[in-house]
């Protein structure tokens, strides 16, 4: 039983789940603000250029990076496309800086055609994945995207004590390291640790 897939209580495809989902983010962790703080300054840092969200859903984090890094330019992957729409009416004239892909990385093909990016950055939706099983090899993939010298911001949710209790669709803080080391890369530092979310960035030294 313990590698089943964990279904998922909501279709966030369907625009009353994804709407639902997206007016109460904030509200049961107003905190993201901090993550989404310290995604643009490990961006700003990195002299970032291109960059691709996973799982980027109503638009909060890319927001919040398009208003800070002005220079970037943006790809938004999600499965839903009710989160895509979301997205667009939250970005607003921003959203032209954006090229939306409507596709699902727990298909084994959902890398072809996007090119290379200096910068992957993921918030709360690697667990998507729906068992942590499947972890390693989403990291190993976006490895595969990254550029020479390329980083990888993964943040997410953390079973065990201050998380969650579910150890099968989430990974303790030390299971989060040693995936991102095991799929290949060299360099993992912790970035910022609150309140059962933990971010990470992920890089190979040469």
């Amino acid at each position: 039983m313990a590698d089943l897939d964990v279904p998922s209580p909501i279709d966030l495809r369907e625009m009353n789940d994804a709407r639902q989902w997206a007016d109460e983010a904030m509200v049961k962790r107003p905190w993201r603000t901090e993550f989404f703080a310290a995604f643009a300054e490990q961006l700003e840092a990195g002299h970032a250029q291109r960059v691709l969200e996973l799982g980027s859903g109503p638009g909060f984090l890319a927001e919040h990076l398009l208003g800070a890094l002005p220079q970037i330019d943006y790809v938004a992957l999600d499965f839903s496309p009710a989160m895509h729409a979301l997205a667009e009416e939250r970005l607003g004239n921003a959203s032209r800086r954006v090229r939306f892909v409507e596709r699902s990385f727990r298909e084994a093909s959902w890398t072809e055609g996007l090119g290379v990016f200096d910068h992957v950055v993921t918030n709360q939706a690697v667990h998507e994945l729906r068992h942590k099983r499947h972890t390693r090899a989403l990291h190993e993939q976006v490895r595969g995207l990254l550029a020479p010298g390329g980083r990888y911001l993964v943040c997410d949710h953390f079973a065990g004590v201050g998380g969650m209790s579910n150890d099968q669709l989430y990974m303790s803080i030390e299971e989060q390291r040693v995936a991102l080391a095991e799929a290949g890369f060299t360099r993992v530092e912790p970035v910022l640790l609150k309140r059962g979310l933990m971010l990470y960035a992920a890089s190979i030294e040469r």
